[in-house]
């Protein structure tokens, strides 16, 4: 089916990008800012702080353009301005500058995985469709972390750190050649009427996507998981250089161990039951993701770290596409777009908070007892909202187990 080759050349355009910006990412300005420039975990948190304040302001920006527009011109007009933006990082000769540049990338990035995030509504409208679309491309970008990282290891090691950002560049490039060949489906009657005023379609997008109980919680047990995010970005290349006494090489290593869990979660999400695609799921996976983290920072042996990576990562491929599916089908396609601008914008928030405590906790705590302990509040915290959960899944207005039943609309079906 046409939908189905389309869906192919986003994934495939999705693995070839990430791949440059994974390596870019965990080995490029990690190993220039932990190991070249020797930061600090107040250093390396304003680095990731810039890439993500940087992000918040583009995640905010993409969401209008794609309702307006389209998720496929909108991906391809910023993998051309993400190109120079990857090259200038070779450029950093200061702590200072890789803090400024990495903030450019991080404005260019946004719109990037706003649009990827976005595609399957406009390829299909089937709810079925839509998981496995998810799964498919959401598994591309876990991939993309084993290639990235063993590629950006293999240049660290070989060639240099600096080459990791033109081979980010280039993959940008062959991104904008696959999808460009995409076709997107035919249009329909939008659900809710896009303002023509950024501003107020930003707005709109927001009150939209919070006046919704189902969307609140989805949004909220999304950007949960993330927050783990903020404080593995400024602590996790101290824990691999301070308490493992490790090179930045095996960050590369570690992280394509943890790429290949990924994709074997995301490639389960498929094969799963319609069961679950449930709020009670989505928090069990969120305490599985904050076990997770325990498992892989819970001791200081290598092998031990490397299968808690392994395991974690299993949790985070299944938790992901199921989150974004069922952001999807709770949304008007008008709003697609939009609803997905405030997932990034979410998970950007969630990743700031704890990435300013980082450096605090680290210094009180220690690196490792921080970066677990991370992981014992997430776990705690996803039951608080088992009695929500519950409701939900108790007035969805079609029942998970008997999804080919009437749909309301073919984007908001409380699933």
């Amino acid at each position: 089916m046409l939908s189905d080759r389309n869906a192919l050349r986003v994934a495939l355009a999705r693995f070839i990008s990430r791949s440059g910006a994974e390596a870019a990412f965990f080995v490029g300005i990690w190993g220039k800012a932990a190991y070249e420039f020797d930061g600090t975990a107040a250093q390396i948190a304003l680095v990731i702080a810039a890439l993500g304040v940087s992000s918040l302001i583009g995640s905010a920006a993409a969401g209008t353009l794609v309702d307006r527009f389209d998720p496929r011109k909108v991906l391809l007009v910023a993998e051309v301005l993400f190109v120079p933006a990857a090259l200038s990082l070779i450029f950093a000769t200061s702590l200072t500058m890789l803090i400024v540049l990495s903030g450019v990338l991080g404005l260019v990035t946004a719109p990037i995985n706003t649009a990827i995030a976005s595609f399957p509504p406009f390829l299909t409208d089937d709810p079925d469709r839509l998981s496995k679309m998810n799964s498919l491309v959401e598994m591309s970008g876990m991939a993309a972390l084993i290639t990235g990282t063993a590629i950006g290891g293999a240049l660290a090691k070989w060639v240099s750190i600096d080459a990791i950002f033109v081979f980010d560049a280039v993959t940008s490039i062959l991104a904008m050649a696959v999808i460009y060949g995409v076709r997107l489906a035919g249009d329909k009657p939008d659900e809710v009427p896009i303002e023509h005023n950024s501003m107020r379609d930003l707005r709109e997008g927001i009150r939209f996507s919070f006046a919704s109980n189902r969307l609140r919680f989805y949004l909220l047990a999304g950007a949960s998981v993330w927050t783990m995010f903020g404080l593995f970005s400024a602590l996790e290349p101290l824990f691999f250089r301070d308490i493992l006494d490790q090179p930045p090489e095996t960050i590369g290593f570690v992280n394509t161990i943890f790429g290949i869990g990924l994709v074997i979660g995301t490639s389960l999400v498929a094969r799963l039951p319609r069961a679950a695609r449930s709020a009670r799921a989505v928090l069990v996976l969120v305490a599985l993701n904050g076990l997770g983290a325990i498992l892989y920072v819970g001791t200081s042996r290598l092998p031990i770290v490397v299968a808690g990576g392994f395991v974690w990562a299993v949790m985070i491929g299944v938790f992901v596409p199921i989150v974004r599916t069922m952001l999807h089908v709770n949304s008007p396609r008008a709003m697609v777009g939009r609803v997905m601008s405030v997932s990034q914008m979410l998970g950007e928030l969630g990743k700031l908070g704890p990435l300013t405590a980082a450096p605090l906790l680290a210094t009180i705590f220690g690196i490792q007892q921080t970066l677990a302990g991370g992981g014992v509040i997430l776990a705690i915290a996803a039951f608080a909202f088992w009695r929500v959960a519950r409701h939900l899944d108790a007035t969805r207005t079609v029942p998970v187990d008997t999804l080919e039943g009437p749909v309301i609309s073919p984007h908001v079906s409380e699933l």
